[in-house]
Protein backbone atom coordinates (compact mmCIF):
# COMPACT_ATOMS: atom_id res chain seq x y z
CA UNK A 1 0.00 0.00 0.00
CA UNK A 2 1.15 3.50 -0.90
CA UNK A 3 -1.58 5.66 -0.04
CA UNK A 4 -3.03 5.75 -3.57
CA UNK A 5 -6.67 5.57 -4.48
CA UNK A 6 -7.68 1.92 -4.90
CA UNK A 7 -5.37 0.02 -1.82
CA UNK A 8 -7.50 -2.01 -0.29
CA UNK A 9 -7.43 -1.65 3.67
CA UNK A 10 -10.59 -0.24 4.52
CA UNK A 11 -12.59 1.55 7.81
CA UNK A 12 -15.98 1.71 7.67
CA UNK A 13 -17.97 4.93 6.63
CA UNK A 14 -18.92 5.93 10.36
CA UNK A 15 -15.38 5.95 11.18
CA UNK A 16 -14.04 7.96 8.16
CA UNK A 17 -16.82 10.33 8.65
CA UNK A 18 -15.82 10.53 12.66
CA UNK A 19 -12.33 11.58 11.61
CA UNK A 20 -13.19 13.87 9.26
CA UNK A 21 -15.72 15.89 11.75
CA UNK A 22 -12.22 15.62 13.54
CA UNK A 23 -10.33 17.17 11.28
CA UNK A 24 -12.79 19.87 9.98
CA UNK A 25 -13.38 21.29 13.85
CA UNK A 26 -9.89 21.01 14.43
CA UNK A 27 -9.31 23.32 11.16
CA UNK A 28 -11.37 25.73 13.07
CA UNK A 29 -9.89 28.39 15.69
CA UNK A 30 -10.32 26.73 19.27
CA UNK A 31 -13.22 29.23 19.96
CA UNK A 32 -14.75 28.81 17.05
CA UNK A 33 -17.77 26.54 16.65
CA UNK A 34 -19.30 23.99 13.96
CA UNK A 35 -22.14 23.85 12.97
CA UNK A 36 -23.34 19.49 11.45
CA UNK A 37 -24.60 21.73 8.96
CA UNK A 38 -21.80 23.41 7.79
CA UNK A 39 -20.10 19.86 8.08
CA UNK A 40 -22.67 18.30 5.71
CA UNK A 41 -22.11 20.63 3.25
CA UNK A 42 -18.22 21.17 3.26
CA UNK A 43 -18.22 17.46 3.06
CA UNK A 44 -21.32 16.27 1.00
CA UNK A 45 -22.23 13.83 3.98
CA UNK A 46 -25.75 13.30 4.80
CA UNK A 47 -26.82 15.86 7.68
CA UNK A 48 -28.77 12.40 9.51
CA UNK A 49 -24.98 10.64 9.22
CA UNK A 50 -23.49 13.87 11.05
CA UNK A 51 -25.86 13.63 13.59
CA UNK A 52 -25.00 10.34 14.79
CA UNK A 53 -21.39 10.50 14.54
CA UNK A 54 -21.09 13.98 16.11
CA UNK A 55 -23.51 12.19 18.91
CA UNK A 56 -20.74 9.21 19.54
CA UNK A 57 -17.91 11.22 19.38
CA UNK A 58 -19.30 13.55 22.07
CA UNK A 59 -19.97 10.77 24.22
CA UNK A 60 -16.50 9.23 24.07
CA UNK A 61 -14.99 13.05 25.00
CA UNK A 62 -13.81 14.04 21.89
CA UNK A 63 -16.13 17.10 21.05
CA UNK A 64 -18.07 19.27 23.08
CA UNK A 65 -21.64 20.57 22.28
CA UNK A 66 -22.79 23.86 22.72
CA UNK A 67 -26.76 24.00 22.50
CA UNK A 68 -28.88 26.83 21.40
CA UNK A 69 -29.35 29.64 19.18
CA UNK A 70 -25.11 29.95 17.77
CA UNK A 71 -24.38 26.99 19.21
CA UNK A 72 -22.20 24.27 17.77
CA UNK A 73 -19.09 22.01 18.11
CA UNK A 74 -15.93 22.23 19.36
CA UNK A 75 -12.90 20.18 20.11
CA UNK A 76 -12.93 18.95 23.48
CA UNK A 77 -8.81 18.64 23.62
CA UNK A 78 -6.47 19.86 21.80
CA UNK A 79 -5.37 18.15 18.22
CA UNK A 80 -2.19 16.92 20.21
CA UNK A 81 -4.09 15.16 22.63
CA UNK A 82 -6.42 13.42 20.41
CA UNK A 83 -4.95 9.90 19.23
CA UNK A 84 -5.60 8.59 15.82
CA UNK A 85 -5.67 5.27 16.95
CA UNK A 86 -7.70 5.64 19.71
CA UNK A 87 -10.47 7.33 17.91
CA UNK A 88 -10.15 4.52 15.37
CA UNK A 89 -10.80 1.58 18.01
CA UNK A 90 -13.71 3.59 19.51
CA UNK A 91 -15.65 3.89 16.19
CA UNK A 92 -15.09 0.71 14.77
CA UNK A 93 -17.43 -2.44 14.96
CA UNK A 94 -14.78 -4.74 14.88
CA UNK A 95 -11.75 -5.62 12.99
CA UNK A 96 -12.82 -9.17 11.58
CA UNK A 97 -10.52 -9.62 8.97
CA UNK A 98 -11.70 -12.79 8.22
CA UNK A 99 -14.69 -15.85 9.52
CA UNK A 100 -12.08 -16.88 11.99
CA UNK A 101 -11.51 -13.56 14.06
CA UNK A 102 -14.63 -14.00 15.49
CA UNK A 103 -14.37 -16.55 18.31
CA UNK A 104 -18.46 -16.75 18.49
CA UNK A 105 -19.54 -17.32 14.79
CA UNK A 106 -16.35 -18.89 13.38
CA UNK A 107 -17.14 -22.14 10.87
CA UNK A 108 -13.74 -21.91 9.49
CA UNK A 109 -12.57 -25.91 9.38
CA UNK A 110 -8.45 -25.03 9.32
CA UNK A 111 -8.59 -22.21 12.06
CA UNK A 112 -6.49 -24.87 14.47
CA UNK A 113 -3.95 -25.32 11.80
CA UNK A 114 -4.03 -22.33 9.90
CA UNK A 115 -1.05 -20.00 9.80
CA UNK A 116 -3.19 -17.09 7.73
CA UNK A 117 -4.81 -15.76 10.97
CA UNK A 118 -1.85 -15.07 12.35
CA UNK A 119 -0.13 -13.49 9.86
CA UNK A 120 -3.52 -11.37 9.72
CA UNK A 121 -3.32 -10.57 13.31
CA UNK A 122 0.43 -8.98 12.68
CA UNK A 123 -1.18 -7.02 9.81
CA UNK A 124 -3.93 -5.88 11.86
CA UNK A 125 -1.61 -4.75 14.93
CA UNK A 126 0.72 -3.55 12.81
CA UNK A 127 -1.58 -0.94 10.71
CA UNK A 128 -3.23 -0.42 14.29
CA UNK A 129 0.23 0.91 15.76
CA UNK A 130 0.98 2.95 13.03
CA UNK A 131 -2.80 5.01 13.50
CA UNK A 132 -1.12 4.92 17.28
CA UNK A 133 1.05 7.02 16.09
CA UNK A 134 -0.65 9.70 15.13
CA UNK A 135 -2.51 12.77 16.92
CA UNK A 136 -4.93 14.85 15.44
CA UNK A 137 -2.44 17.76 15.11
CA UNK A 138 -0.56 15.45 12.90
CA UNK A 139 -3.47 15.43 10.50
CA UNK A 140 -3.87 19.12 10.72
CA UNK A 141 -0.21 20.22 9.47
CA UNK A 142 -1.50 22.04 6.28
CA UNK A 143 -4.42 23.71 8.21
CA UNK A 144 -4.67 26.26 5.35
CA UNK A 145 -5.10 24.16 2.57
CA UNK A 146 -7.72 22.26 4.81
CA UNK A 147 -9.45 25.94 5.45
CA UNK A 148 -9.52 26.41 1.95
CA UNK A 149 -11.22 23.52 0.90
CA UNK A 150 -13.57 23.25 3.91
CA UNK A 151 -14.34 26.74 4.36
CA UNK A 152 -15.61 27.98 0.98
Amino acid sequence: MNGKCGDRLRLTMYTDFSLRVLMYVGTKKKSELSTIQEISTAYGISKNHLMKVTYELGKHGYIETVRGRGGGIRLAFAPEDINIGEVVRKTEDDFNLVECFNCTTNQCVITPVCKLRNALHQALAAYLAVLDGYNLVDLLGNKEQLGAILFK
